[in-house]
This record gives C-alpha cells, structure tokens and sequence, in this order.
C-alpha cells in the first residue's frame, strides 16, 4: 500500500528538499514511485511554491498553519506518517521577537502531536536542530547530553523536542527526533551565512562577520540530511534522537574565506561587526548513534558541495534578488 506522508514546512528551504527526494525520478524505493505526499506550508517569507513541483501528481500542496487546529486535524487524519519541517528557524529574528519562535515551534508541534494522537498516524518525524545543546568548547555532544540552549530561538526547538518525546513516553506515539548540524544547499534564504554571503559578493557588497569570525560550526549538505532523515523515518527506533552531522568544521572567518575565493573577492570586502547576542562558540553533533544504527554517513563533499551552491546562486537570480 502507498504511504501517506504528511510534510510540514514543505516549501521552505530542507523541507522541499525533503520533498523532491522522496519525489524524484528514483525515490526511496528506487523505483520512480515513492510515497503519495502532503505539503503543509504557511508560505512565510521563506517559503516558496516554485521550491515544489506542484505538478506532480503524488504531491497535493496545501497552504495552511500547523497552528490551524481544525486543518491539521483534517490532514493528519488522511496521511500515515508525519515529518514535522516547520519552524521559525533564524536566530537573529528570534531575538527580536521570541514570541513568534514560541507560538510556531512550541504550539504548532503540540498541534500537531495531537492530532497525530487523535488520529494513530504510524510515526512522527521532527525535525530539530544541534543549537539545543548549546555550545560546547572540545568533543562533540551525544544523543544523551543535557539541552542547554542560548537563544529564543533553539530554546523553542529544544521545547518542542521534549514535548515530541513526552507524547511518546506518555501517549506511545512512535516519535523520532533529529538534531542536524548547519545546512546548506541551493534555495535556502539569503538571511542565512552562505547564500547571504554569495549574493552580496555577487552583488558588489560587502559582507558582515560576527565579531572575531572564531565562531565553529560543522557544514552538511541538505541532500545528505534528507538522505539522513529518510533513513530514521524508515528504520529507526521510536523514542529515539538521531544527530546527523556534516563532518566537516570550519570557523565562520574560514568559511568566509572559501566564500570570497569562490566569487573572486577579497578580504576587502568584509566587515567585522558587532557579535550576536549570546552566540554560541561551537557546535558539534556526534553521529555514532545514526552510523552504526542506521548506516548514515555524509556523501557530499564539502568543496565540490559549496562550488555547486555558489553556482546555483549565480545562476538563478530571479530565485533570490527580490528576497534580498
């Protein structure tokens, strides 16, 4: 029987690479069939319809709030299992206004858990983020490590996970969380670091850089998180946390560096600034649990990842220019 899958955030920047993964010419199965598909998305600023193939005859694409408890019931009650994407997802404005990370990412997932409840989907997939452990100086974090989060932001990611897995220890609801390192890829927004920095170098502009530039961060490609996610909605184990990391560290000063190399640019061109409010120093996710579990390992190179992305953005400026 075809699965019935109900993606939220379906349009933003991982969740429509989610989406065109399990609907691409192979699919999961490696076949060309794959799952019949529900795309949720309230179509915010970072959402955006031609991230989806609305042609496609597996996807029905639905514009609509995870916080609209009367939809969210009248969808979960036609799908099987639920990948759970949507979230206000940028630090920055979640300084500015935490009440809108609260509502979307705190009450939006309880929405949803509820009907998921109500209606016995067969799993729940939510999607999180490493920011909820905090920052950590050496080593990197486990599945088992205390969340210890530093910004509105990955406080209300780190709320909506223990949420997620009290309905399972409470309710028995099969749910998985993520926890994913940095991602990047074509089609993320420009209020990100990568594509903020390549379409102001492209621009002519110069690029800011949060105080010292020291600030540690591991990369993964959003084709290789998808790949991840696939593998722990088919395989892993309710109740269970999954890290998927990238593998590759860079300081945010050596990552800028790459950047002005690949849109022949120099160091002219940036512009320290004040540091963030409360920012984390380092992040990193240990990923044995998903390797030796689930068999995850990161395929795409970092290099030829981030030469892909920039070309995209060079070459696709009627995706980006109006956002910026």
């Amino acid at each position: 029987m075809t699965e019935r899958i109900l993606v939220t955030g379906a349009a933003g920047f991982i969740g429509s690479a989610y989406v065109r993964a399990l609907l691409g010419p192979e699919g999961p199965r490696g076949d060309g069939t794959g799952p019949q598909v529900v795309a949720l998305d309230l179509l915010t600023y970072a959402g955006r319809r031609d991230n989806l193939d609305l042609g496609d005859r597996r996807l029905t694409f639905v514009h609509g709030d995870i916080l609209d408890t009367g939809l969210v019931g009248e969808l979960v009650a036609s799908v099987d299992q639920i990948v759970h994407f949507a979230a206000e997802s940028h630090v920055d404005r979640s300084i500015d206004d935490g009440g809108a990370f609260v509502r979307t990412n705190v009450l939006g997932t309880q929405t949803l858990l509820d009907a998921a409840l109500r209606h016995g989907v067969d799993r729940f997939v939510h999607i999180s983020t490493d920011e909820v452990y905090g920052s950590i100086p050496v080593g990197s974090w486990p599945e088992t490590h205390p969340l210890s989060p530093n910004s509105p932001y990955s406080a209300s990611k780190a709320g909506s996970d223990l949420l997620a897995l009290a309905y399972h220890r409470t309710h028995g609801l099969d749910v998985r969380v993520t926890r994913c390192s940095n991602n990047y890829g074509p089609r993320q927004h420009p209020e990100k670091l990568i594509p903020r920095f390549v379409t102001t170098l492209v621009d002519g502009g110069n690029v800011p850089l949060y105080g010292t530039g020291d600030n540690i961060r591991d990369w993964l490609h959003v084709d290789d998180h998808c790949a991840a996610i696939e593998r722990v909605r088919n395989h892993g184990r309710a109740g269970r946390v999954y890290n998927i990391g990238g593998g590759t560290e860079l300081t945010n000063k050596e990552l800028t560096g790459l950047l002005l190399e690949a849109c022949g640019a120099d160091w002219n061109r940036v512009e320290y600034v004040t540091d963030r409010k409360g920012h984390d120093a380092r992040y990193s996710v240990d990923w044995t649990r998903a390797r030796d579990e689930l068999g995850y390992r990161p395929r795409r190179d970092f290099a030829r990842g981030l030469a892909e992305v920039v070309d995209w953005y060079r070459e696709n400026r009627a995706w980006w220019e109006r956002l910026v």
